[in-house]
This record gives C-alpha cells, structure tokens and sequence, in this order.
C-alpha cells in the first residue's frame, strides 16, 4: 500500500510538489484522474449555476441529475489517481524481484505481468469515465445557464485531456505484455476511446459555440 496521504487529503501545492520530482509517482496516470475530478467538478457547476433559476426551470429535473452524478464521479476520479499510483508501485516491485534462477524468473514474470494488467486497467477506467462525464458536460452545456457556458467547455477540455493521458499510459503498459493478443485488445480499446473524446470534445465546442450566438 502506497504510504504516501490520499490524493484528496493533500494540499494542492505539495501534491503538484511531488509530482515534479524525481520520483515515479504520482506521474501521468494520476494526473489524468486529477484533470478527470476538475472536470467532473466543473460540470456540477454549471448545473448548479442552474438549479433554482425559474428561468431554467425545465431544465433543473435533469441538471439535478447531472450534478449528483457528477458529483460521484469527481469523488470517484480523486480515488482513482490513488489507485494509479499503487498500481505503478506495484509494477516497480515486481520488476525488482529476483530472477537468478528459473523459479524466479517464471514467479517475477507473473507478478510482473498480473501489475502491468492493474496499471493498464486503472488508467483505460480513467479514460471510459472521461469520455463518460464528457458527456455530461454536452448536456450541462446544451440546457444549463449559459453563463456558465464556458465552464462546461472548460469542464469537457478537461476531461478530454484526462482521456488522453490516461490513453497513453494504457499504451504504455500494453507494450510491455508478453500477451500479444491482450496487447493489440488494449490498443484498440484506446484507438477507439480517443477517437470517441475527440468528437465529443467537438460535439461540446459545438454546443458552445451555438450557445454564444443565441445569448
């Protein structure tokens, strides 16, 4: 277990502290999960720059939804930069273990492999969730206040950019399987979610874009 304080209970300058040093975590994957958790926050504002407007009183039923939701997933996220971080400490520990004699290198090749996989699985949950509220922004940003507009564009770029990093170290771990067939499952997994945050970074600049001319 990863002795270093929870993501969520640190302050923001000495986690950004630690991420700048030489030590390898908490790195890239959790940064994804931190732009994730802004992103997911900056959702739920929109919605709730929403709620209790009369003049989006239509609209307050389903942004109350959005912005529980929302809500969950940025408290999600936040656990899951812990998790990324584990999971690489993981990887670190099995590539340290001894391989002198056969016994050893089949036990280190296991262990080795089963925390590739968990260092691949936390980042690709990472990406899916991303494009996932990416989603929500769409809506929030398509019915929501649009003075607040700019957050839910803001809130997508965000989730977009977690994506994205989260897709890399997927990719990253991948090359190191022996499994070749897991291998290329999981590349194509990330060539079809990055393919996906693209558009629907599109779809939200869009819905942005439209909301500007109409206020």
């Amino acid at each position: 277990m990863n002795a270093t304080p929870q993501m969520g209970h640190q302050r923001i300058d000495a986690w950004l502290e630690g991420l700048s040093s030489n030590a390898p975590t908490p790195g890239g994957g959790a940064v994804a999960a931190l732009s994730a958790a802004a992103g997911a926050a900056l959702v739920a504002m929109v919605g709730r720059l929403t709620i209790g407007k009369p003049r989006f009183a239509e609209a307050e039923a389903r942004m109350t939804e959005i912005v529980e939701e929302a809500d969950r997933e940025r408290d999600a996220f936040l656990a899951m930069a812990d998790r990324d971080a584990e999971a690489f400490d993981a990887v670190m520990a099995a590539y340290k273990m001894p391989k002198e004699t056969e016994e050893e290198r089949a036990q280190r090749l296991h262990a080795l492999q089963s925390a590739l996989e968990r260092a691949a699985e936390v980042p690709l949950t990472v990406a899916r969730r991303s494009v996932y509220v990416m989603g929500l922004a769409e809506e929030a940003t398509a019915i929501g206040n649009p003075n607040a507009a700019s957050d839910g564009l803001s809130g997508a770029a965000a989730l977009h950019a977690a994506a994205l990093a989260g897709l890399a170290n997927v990719q990253i771990n991948a090359f190191a399987f022996v499994d070749t067939s897991r291998r290329g499952e999981l590349l194509d997994d990330c060539r079809r979610l990055r393919e996906r945050a693209d558009q629907v970074l599109a779809d939200v600049n869009a819905v942005f874009q439209e909301r500007l001319e109409s206020s």
